[in-house]
């Protein structure tokens, strides 16, 4: 089959392709580094034709223009299933709303109950048997596309080719349209130093994991410290399993931490959903036969998480409460990031032969006007509960690391009081006495 003829007749300018796009279209422009960003520029462009038009998305960094030029929120709408740094920025100009979710379900939602008019998402060449690898987007992707009426595909040479499991690429026959156009290096991404916070956090948490576990990594800066202290460490043989495959996993890997050897599920394999990263980390990615990329419904569905002997689960927060339910996605009202696969990898670690789920988060916060507070509170007034205190497992603060799994509402509040910064010890005694959870 000559492929190519068939490739060279759908494409298309970015303009072009924006044409296929109508008033009152859903859009959808898949995860990370999958954004169309010339589909994106060309379909902004259109902004004064366009009304009503719905354009989903997922931890995409900016700009996004179809948001940017539009304050009026009457030609576009923008939607994301998971704050990035810059999407958090666009909910506060009230340029972006957030989809609640949990990840293993993303599959489900759009084959039950979503409406895709419009798939475009940015993947590597197509190969000689006419087929586009989604790269570092497979979590996502296929789905989206087999329910989408049209499907643009834009090339972006610089994305690495990733093998996966199973609906890892879509072939040239189901495409309605192809964009290509030169696209900037992807840089570096800053990775902060480790505060002595963090380090400390990473040390009571590294106390509790043994040699030859399967690591999930989650978003933010505490778990990346977490994951790149452990490559510090003494342990080995380690595994990946993660929905978020980024920088420190490439850390373990050159620290020679992370073999995959012993896994009992995918064993030599390191399973991840979509990556995000600097260009090393994916140049580590690229054709390598040691790493297998899946659609979410398999990489975060909890019964798969738990066949998963010794399976860790390590995630941040930005607050616990006294009951054990866990904020890890709002300030107050304000969205800072959203669900992803928390509650996919507790449930599932917790069903693990020999599995731990961590929770880490600082001890306490300072405020803009210098003022400190406590991140373990009486209760929450206002802020998204992520995880319910039924699910919740251990929780860690530079002060300790307590299990809350099983326990009553007086030991959690001792458990959580005991971890707590000391400076607002007595004061969250008095909030739970008040609140008859306290027992000493």
């Amino acid at each position: 089959m000559d492929y190519y003829s068939e490739y060279r007749s759908k494409l298309k300018t970015p303009e072009q392709a924006a044409l296929l796009v109508n008033s009152g279209d859903w859009v959808d422009y898949s995860t990370a580094t999958a954004k169309p960003t010339l589909f994106d520029e060309a379909l902004a462009g259109r902004r004064d034709e366009l009304f009503d038009v719905k354009v989903r998305g997922n931890m995409l960094d900016g700009p996004i223009q179809i948001a940017e030029c539009d304050p009026s929120g009457k030609h576009f709408i923008y939607n994301t299933w998971h704050c990035s740094g810059y999407e958090r920025k666009l909910c506060d100009r009230g340029l972006c709303y957030y989809s609640p979710m949990v990840f293993h379900n993303l599959t489900a939602y759009y084959k039950f109950f979503l409406h895709v008019d419009v798939a475009v998402m940015a993947v590597p060449p197509m190969d000689r048997h006419g087929y586009f690898n989604f790269s570092i987007n497979t979590g996502t992707a296929a789905e989206i596309l087999r329910q989408a009426k049209t499907v643009i595909l834009e090339i972006n040479e610089n994305l690495p080719n990733v093998r996966g499991g199973y609906d890892d690429c879509v072939h040239i026959s189901d495409v309605t349209a192809v964009i290509e156009g030169p696209h900037e290096p992807f840089k570096s991404r800053p990775r902060k130093p480790i505060s002595a916070t963090e380090r400390a956090i990473a040390e009571n948490i590294i106390a509790h994991i043994r040699d030859r576990s399967t690591l999930q990594i989650g978003v933010g800066g505490m778990p990346d410290a977490v994951g790149r202290l452990l490559a510090e460490s003494d342990l080995k043989d380690l595994g990946m399993h993660t929905e978020l495959c980024g920088d420190a996993y490439l850390d373990l890997f050159n620290a020679g931490k992370l073999t995959n050897r012993y896994k009992n599920r995918n064993p030599g394999k390191g399973i991840l959903g979509f990556a995000i990263g600097s260009p090393e980390l994916y140049d580590w990615l690229d054709s390598n036969p040691s790493i297998k990329a899946y659609p979410l419904e398999y990489v975060n569905t909890p019964e798969i998480i738990g066949q998963i002997d010794n399976m860790v689960s390590i995630n941040s927060c930005l607050c616990v409460d006294l009951f054990g339910q866990v904020s890890s996605e709002s300030i107050g009202k304000r969205q800072i990031s959203g669900t992803g696969g928390q509650l996919d990898f507790l449930e599932g670690a917790s069903i693990s032969k020999g599995g731990k789920a961590f929770i880490c988060l600082n001890s306490t916060y300072t405020d803009k006007e210098g003022v400190r507070h406590s991140c373990i509170v009486p209760s929450f007034n206002g802020e998204i509960i992520t995880s319910p205190r039924s699910q919740v497992y251990y929780i860690a603060t530079e002060y300790g690391v307590v299990n809350l799994e099983g326990t009553t509402s007086w030991e959690r509040a001792e458990r959580l009081i005991s971890i707590a910064h000391p400076d607002f010890r007595d004061e969250l005694i008095r909030q739970a006495e008040s609140m008859k959870i306290w027992r000493r």
